[in-house]
């Protein structure tokens, strides 16, 4: 706990050699002070984090689970909301709509699986997803920012994953359009030069009622549009540097979503 000292007759006794003391003892307490602020803050992500969720790649039981609870609880979502909290100022400067909820069920992912529809019933996620939605409103129907960390991969990036039926109409005839089908074409060529890879094509035709030689046909296969950085871990994965590593790959694709705001939402 940081204390502080009290001011009492401060102004009385400060040319006294115990006021000099007094002083210097203050110093010393909020250089202590600032320090321990400084260790609440993000650190990095642990190399534990990586090592938790390669071994629940591994381990991927209900029993292996709950015998590495604590691990879980302080290695995954300890540093987890610890990154939340230190990231949105930053966020909120590419996008002032943007939301970062420090939470499970708010920008942290469950790591529970949903296995009821799902042939793989294994339990667990053996990564870390964070998500940051634009606007009030969350769900898949709205853009944001997308934060994945996996066993040996960064993944992060903006879009939308998949489009709601007005939504895609808007994006198929967006696409169509010369003005703004151009703003995108010429947007997706400048994020895959720089190293950004867009969206895999949904389909394998064109729509129908769509010309099938459109010059942007590949961009009209699409359900849903992001663009994403997907890389070995960094080396500030683990400083506290590493919300400014995700900050500026986020400002690059961010553009996404202001084409995606601008005429598909």
């Amino acid at each position: 706990m940081c204390i502080s000292p009290t001011r009492s007759h401060e102004s009385r006794t400060a040319r006294s050699a115990g006021a000099a003391e007094r002083g210097g003892f203050r110093a010393i307490l909020a250089f202590g002070c600032g320090v321990i602020a400084g260790m609440a803050g993000f650190a990095g992500f642990p190399k534990e984090t990586v090592k938790f969720i390669r071994q629940l790649s591994k381990n991927n039981n209900k029993q292996w689970f709950d015998q590495h609870r604590a691990d879980y609880e302080e290695h995954y979502i300890a540093p987890a909301k610890a990154f939340v909290e230190a990231i949105a100022p930053g966020l909120k400067k590419i996008d002032s709509g943007l939301q970062a909820e420090p939470k499970v069920n708010g920008s942290i992912f469950r790591i529970n699986r949903d296995i009821r529809f799902s042939k793989d019933k294994t339990p667990y996620k053996d990564h870390l997803d964070l998500w940051f939605w634009s606007g009030d409103k969350k769900g898949w129907d709205t853009t944001g920012l997308f934060f994945r960390i996996t066993p040996k991969n960064l993944v992060l990036g903006a879009g939308m994953h998949k489009f709601e039926k007005q939504a895609l109409a808007n994006y198929r005839d967006a696409v169509a359009d010369d003005k703004s089908g151009k703003e995108l074409a010429k947007l997706a060529a400048k994020l895959t030069k720089a190293g950004y890879r867009l969206t895999e094509p949904s389909y394998k035709k064109v729509p129908r009622g769509f010309d099938p030689e459109h010059p942007r046909a590949e961009l009209l296969k699409n359900n849903g549009l992001a663009a994403m950085l997907e890389t070995k871990h960094p080396a500030e994965l683990h400083t506290p540097k590493f919300p400014a590593f995700c900050l500026k790959h986020f400002k690059a694709v961010a553009a996404v979503n202001t084409w995606l705001t601008k005429y598909a939402r």
